[in-house]
């Protein structure tokens, strides 16, 4: 175990970051398994080091963890329960990979990193939206495995990230109609039924076309562009953009 105290990083504080993607009318999120034995599923989080703001911690972490750049990110809530679900996570991983796992915890190096970890935590939220077929993620020397999981199929996670991942998906419903963040979802140019069918997946629920698209042009953000070319000019769907 590293001795985080020694990277000059932010003590009792962590970044935790939900990546969302969206294909074939799934709306998922990245998840990696741990490299230990176990399952272990994670979130991707990380600290904060004391010269930095807290959108470049993020933005740092999200490269550093997963190699994405330049993506969507929006804070949106912070967490600060007292209980201490770092520890119970902690020795349950210990517990399960090492036999003798006291030895392991008492240690010199392991006892000042397992001590720091362990303390209470206050985090703060991040949600990111990415262009599934534009990213790649990649492994970590933390990482088992790292893949995209459709939202109803998320497998119980460590620590307090399933709340964490709950909270950010009822964030990203708050904010889809003022934020216009949905749109972070799609490739660069889209058609309005695209956009429809991200709405109704994001929000579980089916739209009526006409007063959807009514909704969505009354926003004002897009730029309708070319006929999408379909082999049928005349039934041909337009392209939009943000603006």
């Amino acid at each position: 175990m590293d001795v985080l105290s020694d990277k000059n990083y932010m003590p009792q504080v962590a970044i935790d970051c939900v990546i969302f993607g969206y294909e074939n009318r799934q709306l998922k999120v990245l998840l990696s398994k741990l490299a230990f034995k176990g399952n272990f599923y994670a979130l991707h989080s990380g600290f904060i080091k004391q010269e930095e703001d807290l959108d470049e911690a993020a933005k740092r972490i999200l490269e550093d963890r997963t190699g994405f750049q330049d993506i969507y990110l929006q804070q949106f809530k912070v967490f600060g329960k007292a209980d201490n679900k770092r520890k119970q996570f902690l020795d349950s991983l210990i517990k399960s990979n090492y036999s003798e796992d006291q030895k392991f915890i008492t240690k010199t190096k392991n006892a000042n990193a397992y001590a720091w970890f362990t303390k209470r935590f206050i985090s703060i939220g991040y949600y990111a939206l990415v262009d599934m077929k534009r990213a790649t993620p990649k492994l970590t020397q933390f990482d088992v495995s790292i893949d995209w999981y459709p939202i109803q199929e998320v497998p119980e996670m460590i620590m307090h990230y399933d709340e964490v991942f709950q909270e950010a998906l009822a964030a990203l419903r708050a904010d889809i109609d003022h934020k216009f963040n949905a749109f972070n979802l799609l490739p660069e140019k889209f058609t309005m039924k695209e956009v429809q069918q991200i709405y109704e997946t994001i929000f579980e629920k089916e739209f009526t076309r006409s007063n959807f698209q009514k909704k969505i042009l009354d926003m004002d953000v897009l730029e309708r562009l070319e006929k999408k070319l379909t082999g049928a000019k005349n039934k041909a769907p337009y392209l939009y953009r943000l603006k």
